[in-house]
């Protein structure tokens, strides 16, 4: 063999080599960085484990939070509001009701009629009116004055049958969801807007008030007759299909509970007991906080850099406005970190709440083969292309420690409520029911939330006493559960309606 031959051969077998050497390079270098993505991922895994111990103690914590919350003023995260509601819907209510919702961009004006037992609701119909954004930050006057205008279009278009008898007013619900110090039945004071409004005027005014001066501005007789928020008007609307409901919890963007308490259990700091033995009351169990609870390093750096840090920690870690935030935040140490969506941080990744929990819901759900949701998920919200069946599963794997992690917090925040009012055991010879009413859309359109909440409900309480609690969907509970406040609390209580 010629020396130019060998000299040839000697040179292609060290090529070889260096392409062989460098393949084994990133070979190790790739299996670092997906050791690395999956030592990220088990860590995460294991800090938001919620074992059922774990969950007993939360539940335990929250029991005691909300009898500090009841006993003083501050007492507790848990601010355990009165909300005046001592008579809730017997089912026995009859009557044209008006209802008006607010609680965001939107806001939606219903009228029912009430049928008495035999016919409950027997008749109900809405208007959805979406709030111009800029009397989200302008005054009150016209946000309140743009209200009573849709209000008042909205009875123009009454029915003849549906005119209140002579002498008599139109009453109304009103579902306003922000944060209120109620006085009454029918009024409170805003304390601060929230979800995009910013009216600084109406702070620490009476929000019935408000809505009243609008109302008579354009000639509207119309009667407030309850101030309540979507928690409570769930529990109403709960009640009055079913009496053996005691408590409701929304589970949605964002969260809360309440629930009937027995009125000697109210201190009388309070102010006057109600007549009826029961007073509903408001937790804001979104503002819970405990030692207990499975917090992460991506949680403790949303709540930092949130606009409200220190403040609705339970809200974070399990309502809709969150989950998918912090599945984002997972994914971004992953990226970059371990290069789990290759060389480059995917831009959009770097953006705070881009990626939400119905996209979260989409891909949990995915059951095609090569999970194809989760790729054109990835790919329509991320713009990332591209993805391997491997990491698509490992995004699903994220998605599911998020979501078990809330709906089983979700269920020891339950189980809380269950012991503050003595139903969390079965006494000797009596099986009394207990029906939750739930609501919120997380709760109604993530399944697989919704089937891990309920599995862990029977697993804390056991089979003899799961056997006695129902959790009971009261769909569109916020508006409905208004009008039946009002009719509850209607002047003309004793009076023929029919």
């Amino acid at each position: 063999m010629g020396k130019v031959a060998v000299g040839a051969t000697i040179v292609c077998a060290a090529a070889v080599c260096a392409a062989a050497a460098l393949l084994v390079r990133h070979r190790m270098r790739s299996s670092g960085k997906w050791y690395r993505a999956m030592a990220i991922l088990k860590e995460f895994e294991e800090k938001c484990g919620t074992p059922i111990l774990k969950l007993k103690q939360v539940a335990d914590a929250m029991d005691v939070e909300m009898h500090a919350g009841l006993a003083s003023e501050g007492g507790s995260k848990l601010k355990m509001l009165i909300s005046y509601v001592d008579n809730l819907p017997s089912g026995h209510e009859k009557g044209i009701f008006y209802a008006l919702d607010l609680g965001g961009t939107n806001f939606r004006v219903i009228r029912v009629k009430l049928g008495g037992r035999e016919k409950g609701v027997a008749h109900q119909e809405f208007d959805e009116v979406s709030i111009p954004p800029h009397l989200m930050t302008g005054s009150s006057e016209a946000l309140f004055d743009f209200i009573a205008e849709a209000l008042a279009k909205f009875i123009d278009s009454e029915p003849e049958a549906f005119h209140p008898p002579p002498g008599r007013q139109r009453e109304l619900g009103f579902t306003f969801s922000f944060p209120v110090r109620q006085t009454s039945i029918a009024s409170g004071t805003l304390i601060r807007w929230t979800k995009g409004f910013n009216i600084e005027d109406v702070v620490g005014q009476d929000v019935v008030g408000e809505l009243t001066k609008s109302l008579e501005k354009i000639g509207i007789d119309m009667r407030v007759s309850a101030l309540v928020n979507d928690t409570i008007g769930t529990l109403a609307g709960g009640r009055f299909h079913n009496p053996d409901v005691v408590a409701a919890v929304i589970l949605g963007t964002g969260t809360n509970a309440a629930y009937v308490e027995r009125a000697q259990a109210i201190p009388k700091w309070h102010g006057p007991l109600p007549k009826s033995g029961e007073m509903v009351i408001n937790t804001e169990w979104g503002n819970y906080r405990s030692s207990h609870l499975p917090l992460t390093e991506y949680d403790d750096h949303l709540d930092e850099e949130s606009l409200n840090p220190g403040e609705q920690v339970f809200e974070k870690l399990i309502s809709g406005m969150y989950l998918g935030e912090i599945v984002r935040r997972v994914l971004l140490k992953m990226a970059e970190e371990a290069e789990f969506f290759g060389d480059t941080v995917p831009a959009k990744l770097k953006q705070p709440f881009i990626l939400r929990t119905p996209d979260v819901s989409a891909m949990h759900h995915d059951t095609s083969p090569d999970l194809k949701v989760v790729g054109n998920t990835l790919k329509d919200v991320l713009e990332v292309s591209n993805t391997s069946l491997k990491t698509r599963k490992i995004v699903v794997e994220v998605c599911d420690i998020v979501v078990t992690r809330g709906a089983r917090l979700s269920a020891a925040g339950i189980l809380g409520i269950l012991k503050k009012i003595g139903r969390d055991t079965v006494k000797v010879g009596e099986k009394q029911k207990t029906v939750i009413a739930l609501d919120g859309g997380l709760f109604e359109h993530y399944t697989k939330f919704r089937s891990c909440l309920e599995s862990t409900m029977n697993e804390l309480l056991g089979d003899e006493v799961a056997e006695t609690i129902v959790i009971e969907h009261s769909n569109d509970g916020s508006g409905i559960g208004a009008a039946l406040l009002a009719a509850s609390h209607s002047q003309y209580l004793g009076l023929d309606e029919s």
